[in-house]
């Protein structure tokens, strides 16, 4: 099955198909039929909202909903996260709202960088009723209260620090369409972009491009690694769908490095140097966590990727360590293994089997990279003028 992702993967992202292997030309038909399947499935379960058929859910606060058009790998989680923290830090207690995919990789790590802020983490399918439950739990604060504590925001520091729930946060919310929005964030891997342009399965696309025309706020995703014609070139694809859109740029920041035998023990960046590296990931854009990796100073990195969300098994465990130990051999030292947070909290002991290897896990953080006047504080005026707007702002 592993392989059968990796195949499907590889499709999705190859922008001509008379390039693949022979093998992998074999599995085009059927996912063309399968994709044409789910174009029309798609459009009827569009038609089936935009006609009332199916209930559209509205909450009783403001709700940003952070999404993507494609699979895996567009900083999603860490905008939530971003978000989480601004609003935090503004006298708002935020709830985010996850389905907690794939064994809640995604929820864990939340909960730990977010650990003694006032914010809540509802995970189930259900996300309305999920909602519910938390609003029924610690109360929530009406939208025009939101607005207030933002403006006083403005002016100096907010002395609000009610726990009642102020704003939803919708991870993971573009196609989520059960739930009706006030801001929709729509995050976009800058190094994968939209692959082959095809919808799922043949390509990596939930949606056509025209969706982005749903977007308050466009975000280009690991930024720092695309050269400015690259960014050039996607922004003119952006604003041809949909011309005022805003468009800000992002990037994952390393911090530090975790032990995965002692998570709390930090280690600097520059542990890298001169090193040996072999990145363990089964993320949604391993390519730009290795790029990031190979700054960091080492002398030599190779990679194992995994499909998104993988559960690794000792089998693969295995397999990691064959790797380790041709590396060792080639360059007479011993390699060191790195994961990303999402691989850790994915299974935290299963890596402690690739002992005595050392295994270390890179911290990392969104950060809104300032370009042509474009910046962070830019960022979250925008998004406070949208909140802050909210009791007269029509409900998507």
């Amino acid at each position: 099955m592993e392989k059968l992702r990796k195949a499907v993967n590889e499709i999705a992202y190859c922008k001509d198909l008379t390039k693949l292997s022979p093998l992998h030309r074999t599995l085009v038909p059927v996912l063309s039929f399968a994709s044409a399947l789910y174009s029309v499935a798609l459009s009827l379960r569009c038609s089936l909202y935009q006609s009332g058929l199916i209930h559209r859910n509205r909450l009783a606060v403001p709700l940003i909903s952070v999404g993507n058009l494609t699979w895996g790998g567009n900083g999603k989680t860490p905008m939530v996260e971003f978000l989480a923290f601004w609003l935090a830090d503004s006298g708002i207690s935020p709830l985010i709202l996850s389905r907690g995919y794939a064994g809640g990789d995604e929820t864990k790590m939340l909960q730990r960088h977010l650990l003694g802020r006032p914010v809540r983490i509802g995970v189930g399918a259900n996300r309305a009723a999920t909602a519910s439950s938390f609003f029924e739990k610690y109360g929530y604060v009406d939208p025009s209260t939101v607005s207030e504590r933002l403006w006083v925001g403005a002016k100096g520091p907010s002395h609000f620090g009610s726990e009642e729930i102020g704003v939803a946060i919708l991870d993971d919310g573009m196609q989520h369409w059960s739930l009706r929005r006030n801001i929709e964030i729509v995050m976009v891997n800058g190094v994968t972009l939209w692959g082959n342009c095809h919808l799922l399965p043949l390509g990596p696309l939930r949606e056509p491009l025209i969706a982005l025309k749903r977007a308050d706020v466009v975000v280009i995703h690991h930024a720092d690694l695309l050269s400015e014609k690259k960014l050039k070139d996607i922004e003119l694809m952006v604003r041809d769908v949909k011309e005022s859109l805003p468009i800000f740029f992002t990037t994952m920041a390393p911090s530090h490095f975790s032990d995965v035998r002692n998570f709390n023990s930090n280690k600097p960046l520059e542990t890298l140097c001169n090193t040996i590296v072999l990145c363990v990931s089964a993320i949604g854009s391993a390519n730009a966590f290795v790029q990031g990796i190979k700054k960091l100073g080492a002398v030599y990195v190779d990679q194992l990727e995994f499909s998104d969300h993988h559960m690794f098994q000792l089998t693969d465990i295995k397999i990691v360590r064959e790797r380790l130990e041709e590396l060792e051999k080639k360059f007479c030292s011993k390699p060191i293994v790195v994961v990303t947070e999402k691989d850790y909290d994915r299974d935290p002991d299963i890596l402690k089997h690739l002992n005595p290897f050392e295994v270390l896990v890179l911290c990392s953080q969104l950060q809104i990279i300032s370009r042509k006047g474009i910046t962070e504080d830019g960022f979250k005026e925008l998004l406070k003028e949208m909140l802050i707007d909210i009791p007269g702002r029509e409900c998507k």
